[in-house]
């Protein structure tokens, strides 16, 4: 995996949208919907139940591979306010190891504002860390540098006849976007007006591929 900067600090990005930062021993990741087939099934439309479980093992194995010791959400991580009290026997299990060994911080965020029972970990509108801030949706006229989900970012290609799409993070001089890391979430093509709107002139998308970081610059 190939280290990138930002904000003078040195990240690693991962192909399933989780970002290390190695100095913190910190793995960030967005907008995790867990839950979200549950709350599909509650509305009439059902979908295969096994969503939560598999992102938490996703979850799970980059806290292992990268040796994190703190892990940030940044928003999103339930489907819903309700979500927690949905979770599967083995989800809540695997969540609450994962809690109980890891400085856990739940950034809140559109989808899941006043939920309490999160399974351990500690609440937080929003934070700063090492000058840099860390929320749900990214604030344009902020000019501090700032790391956030909720738009799901997603790069769409089209190669040699067939179109890609591929989970990607957007960054610019001070804004880093992440991708959804949840695996029941769709996305928002990295080009759209309101990703642009949020990130302004010179941004670019990073897709991690085996070894190497592309990078593609972005124009609206």
């Amino acid at each position: 995996m190939v280290p990138f900067s930002f904000a003078g600090e040195t990240f690693v990005a991962g192909a399933k949208g989780a970002l290390y930062w190695p100095a913190q021993q910190a793995l960030l990741v967005a907008d995790l919907h867990l839950e979200k087939a549950s709350w599909f099934a509650r509305l009439g439309q059902f979908l295969p139940p096994y969503d939560t479980h598999a992102t938490l093992t996703s979850l799970a194995n980059e806290v292992a591979r990268t040796g994190a010791t703190r892990l940030y959400c940044l928003g999103d991580s339930f489907q819903d306010r309700f979500g927690c009290d949905r979770l599967p026997a083995a989800a809540r299990e695997l969540l609450l190891e994962m809690t109980s060994t890891l400085d856990w911080v739940w950034i809140v965020g559109n989808h899941d504002p006043g939920f309490s029972d999160h399974c351990g970990g500690r609440l937080a509108e929003e934070l700063e860390v090492s000058g840099i801030v860390l929320r749900h949706e990214a604030i344009r006229d902020d000019p501090r540098p700032e790391m956030s989900g909720h738009y799901h970012p997603k790069l769409r290609l089209r190669l040699q006849g067939r179109h890609v799409s591929r989970r990607c993070f957007v960054v610019s001089a001070t804004k880093l976007i992440l991708p959804a890391f949840g695996s029941l979430t769709g996305g928002l093509d990295a080009t759209h007006p309101e990703i642009m709107k949020q990130v302004g002139d010179g941004a670019s998308a990073l897709v991690p591929v085996s070894d190497r970081l592309l990078r593609f610059p972005l124009a609206a």
